[in-house]
């Protein structure tokens, strides 16, 4: 069974890791807390500063048995992250083999992202939370699982010019969406955190900000295309994700 860990959990344990969680972990560590090159996710960064980020790893995300890992993790994230603290994330990193860490585009990638997320889906034996939209093409959907909505995140080792898109795993993050009850664009704490990360942003990648990237509350703005960015300006004309579809094909089976 997957594991969830918090950072004083990994520590004592941390020798006993398989040796590419251990460089995973030491890498997330090192990106997220360096001083000289400030990481523009803010509220991430003051969840790991603040240690109330949970940790999890799953193997190699191309098999079936990566997506019954992360549903572990979610199902045992989903009951205690009010209990984490305010800036609280679960992050996911997935065992990165050199064959698909050195073979892989950004755009596979990204279908491996949809797929994961679509695989971790039919493991949800919840129902879909009736305050969010089944449609991703509408401003209130967002990916739920065990109930609870969570804005999602990938980084990847093809990330070149998107350096916050950038990791040497593939990695997953799920923020979960009561965080952003008192961030967002419709606070005040929120539009200074949405300027700070912008500004942020910037200084940290090699291209604009996506034109995708927006704020939960903004007019117009779609959750899933946040998701994943490319280095490009690129988004997918239909969201990749089938839950809906998913259970409709059940129903007609």
């Amino acid at each position: 069974m997957a594991e969830l860990y918090s950072a004083d959990e990994i520590k004592p344990l941390f020798k006993g890791l398989p040796e590419w969680q251990q460089d995973a972990y030491s890498q997330f560590a090192n990106m997220i807390a360096d001083e000289g090159n400030t990481y523009p996710c803010v509220p991430g960064r003051m969840g790991f500063l603040s240690g109330h980020l949970r940790y999890g790893f799953t193997c190699d995300p191309r098999t079936p048995a990566a997506a019954k890992d992360m549903a572990e993790l979610l199902s045992q994230y989903g009951p205690v992250s009010r209990n984490t603290g305010q800036y609280a994330s679960l992050v996911v990193i997935c065992e990165t083999p050199d064959d698909l860490k050195n073979n892989t585009t950004v755009d596979q990638y990204q279908s491996l992202f949809w797929e994961m997320l679509n695989r971790v889906s039919t493991l949800d034996e919840a129902s879909w939370p009736e305050h969010i939209s089944t449609d991703p093409h509408e401003a209130t959907w967002e990916f739920c699982f065990g109930g609870e909505p969570y804005f999602c995140f990938c980084a990847t080792p093809a990330h070149e010019l998107r350096a916050s898109r950038h990791f040497p795993y593939l990695m997953f993050a799920f923020q979960p969406r009561w965080v952003f009850e008192s961030i967002n664009d419709n606070t005040p704490l929120g539009r200074k955190m949405k300027t700070l990360i912008r500004k942020r942003l910037a200084a940290y990648d090699a291209v604009p900000a996506h034109p995708s990237l927006m704020w939960y509350g903004q007019q117009d703005n779609l959750e899933w295309k946040q998701y994943f960015l490319p280095d490009d300006e690129q988004t997918p004309s239909k969201c990749p994700f089938l839950r809906m579809k998913q259970a409709i094909g059940k129903l007609t089976k």
